[in-house]
């Protein structure tokens, strides 16, 4: 392959981790504090007398100029857009918690902005070569297009699991909090809003969603199984069924809550074994490829030196 090919690669993959590291560093700053409410509250403490346009425009080019295009963008494309793929992406993004202030189009814009920039740039890559061919270089080309195109998803993809994993992992002592307060005289929503309170996951995050719901007019039972809808894990399913269940027939809700905590915690355990299971088969390939490789070479090399030897002499 040319140089110029292994040039476009390297720039590909250049531009990709540089997208990942912007993003996550955009959504972490954003998760700790909005930008222009915080310029807004540091232009207050000082008591300077600013315009909404000036605070606007101390905000970076990303917020004021790009992520607008983009919605844009996102609009348009909305509208030749099949409705079941949109909706299909806001299910995943709502899965995902809503990781970026985007919505379902304009991710899907995004996505296919991405392609064609990525594709176009290795295109461009090799017909500046001194020998274009693009017959022959066609599957590096693909490969940036379906690249681009994939990594939103892949992307979107780690984020749900990534946060099941979390609420899988905090639904015990969550549970055994629950049960705690409810069994110290608290109601069931009381109970739910100190577990928002006292912790600062994903869980604790659709409590908190979950209680904003009912104190906003909406039934338990929905707002129950509308969170659960939302997590998409089937202990979180089971729960809620247990809870709406447990009030239908007028059962203890401490003893229930302490059923489910114990039944969660033993899941919790289970899909540890089972990851422990995997290990060793995981580690097949690095043994293989990597270790035994090494092995060999340290046993056999003096051996190797000493027999080359022996024939010169």
């Amino acid at each position: 392959m040319p140089i110029v090919g292994w040039i476009a690669i390297g720039f590909v993959i250049l531009l990709v981790v540089i997208g990942v590291v912007s993003v996550g560093l955009r959504q972490r700053a954003q998760e700790e504090e909005d930008p222009l409410q915080a310029r807004l509250a540091e232009y207050l403490q000082r008591g300077d007398v600013v315009s909404l346009e000036e605070i606007e425009l101390s905000q970076p080019f990303t917020e004021r100029v790009i992520i607008p295009i983009v919605r844009r963008i996102g609009e348009i494309s909305a509208r030749f857009t099949p409705q079941k793929a949109i909706q299909d992406t806001a299910r995943r993004m709502e899965l995902a918690g809503n990781p970026w202030p985007i919505d379902a189009a304009t991710f899907l814009a995004i996505r296919f902005i991405l392609a064609v920039m990525l594709g176009g740039f290795v295109t461009a890559m090799f017909l500046l070569s001194p020998e274009p061919n693009l017959n022959d270089n066609a599957i590096f080309i693909f490969g940036a297009t379906f690249g681009g195109f994939y990594l939103p998803h892949l992307m979107l993809s780690s984020r749900i699991t990534n946060r099941q994993r979390e609420i899988r992992k905090a639904m015990p002592d969550a549970l055994d909090l629950l049960t705690i307060c409810v069994e110290a005289g608290l109601g069931f929503d009381a109970a739910m809003n100190k577990v928002s309170e006292k912790w600062d996951n994903a869980l604790a995050l659709a409590f908190a969603r979950t209680i904003r719901e009912i104190q906003l007019g909406k039934t338990r039972r929905d707002a129950l199984k509308d969170m659960a809808d939302r997590l998409g894990i089937p202990e979180m399913t089971s729960f809620v069924a247990a809870i709406i269940q447990s009030e239908q027939l007028g059962v203890s809700m401490a003893k229930i809550l302490r059923i489910q905590s114990e039944q969660m915690r033993l899941k919790r355990r289970q899909a540890a074994e089972e990851e422990a299971h995997k290990a060793p088969v995981k580690m097949v390939l690095p043994m293989a490829f990597l270790i035994f490789p090494t092995i060999m070479i340290i046993i056999l090399t003096p051996a190797a030196i000493q027999i080359m030897a022996s024939f010169t002499l």
